[in-house]
């Protein structure tokens, strides 16, 4: 009982405090407007110049209105609902929920370690310190489950486990592409580093994110406890993150920005992904 009040207080926080947040990104438009700016690598850099993302670059920060329409639009409604379920203690709530979460905590972990200084930063910390504990105990009540004897032996847990390793190589052999070659040739920093001091999206994906990809996909694919543990909850959290690309590929087409092939490739991953999801949590038994 005293985990289930924790979860509900963590869970009204992060709907309460992400809706404010969302909501400040997509609809705060002060400033003056789109300025160059000279970076510390001599490269002139567009900044956007209005609302919350006004330091950021005029590249990212229409990226991250479209990741908040998805936040505020998708991943807020299915968390409340997801949450009703779980507290009913529906397996595919649970699953659904905690995939949410994740998602959510990448998010607010991205924009505390990416996102210019703003008057959103204590909001990111409470944000990201929720996500995380309601993640904890989200895994740990999936983990109390017998989930080898949950999951139908007609789910797709092979070729959803192929999916997922195959995400993480190709997007770990992307991102080094970008990185190798300036490590090479001597030039040192990649494109699209701007004026941030890192290449932070693709330092926690290449540390963090593609390896549990991988992981999660060999181990759901011998149909493992923790392969359908993390598998799911894996496959829920890319759905999310895929639509929220494709938003930002949207966005940045609208501002005239070239985005072929990402245009088709990204929405084939969201695709594929959200068949996968509604396949495994299909197949899982309700009692």
């Amino acid at each position: 009982m005293k985990q289930r009040k924790i979860t509900i207080l963590l869970s009204v926080i992060i709907i309460v405090l992400s809706s404010i947040a969302t909501a400040i990104g997509i609809f705060s438009n002060e400033g003056s407007g789109p300025f160059e700016y000279k970076s510390i690598h001599g490269e002139t850099i567009l900044i956007w110049g209005k609302g919350v993302y006004k330091n950021m670059s005029a590249e990212l920060a229409p990226q991250g209105i479209a990741q908040d329409f998805v936040t505020l639009f998708l991943a807020i409604p299915v968390l409340l609902v997801s949450l009703i379920f779980a507290l009913k203690r529906s397996i595919r709530g649970l699953f659904v929920y905690t995939g949410v979460i994740a998602y959510l905590f990448v998010t607010y972990l991205f924009y505390l370690a990416m996102g210019t200084y703003s008057f959103l930063f204590l909001i990111y910390v409470i944000l990201l310190g929720s996500t995380a504990a309601s993640l904890i105990l989200g895994m740990i009540s999936l983990g109390n489950i017998d989930l080898t004897g949950k999951l139908k032996s007609q789910a797709p847990f092979k070729t959803a486990g192929s999916f997922l390793i195959f995400n993480g190589i190709a997007i770990t052999l992307l991102w080094l592409g970008r990185i190798v070659p300036p490590l090479i040739d001597g030039t040192i920093y990649p494109k699209g580093l701007d004026h941030y001091t890192t290449m932070i999206v693709q330092g926690f994906d290449l540390a963090l994110l593609l390896p549990l990809s991988i992981i999660s996909g060999s181990l759901l694919y011998k149909k493992t406890e923790a392969g359908i543990l993390l598998g799911i909850i894996y496959m829920v959290f890319l759905s999310i993150l895929m639509t929220s690309l494709t938003a930002k590929i949207i966005y940045m087409g609208i501002l005239g920005q070239n985005i072929i092939p990402v245009v088709f490739i990204i929405p084939i991953i969201m695709f594929t992904a959200y068949g996968f999801t509604f396949g495994l949590i299909r197949n899982l038994r309700l009692s």
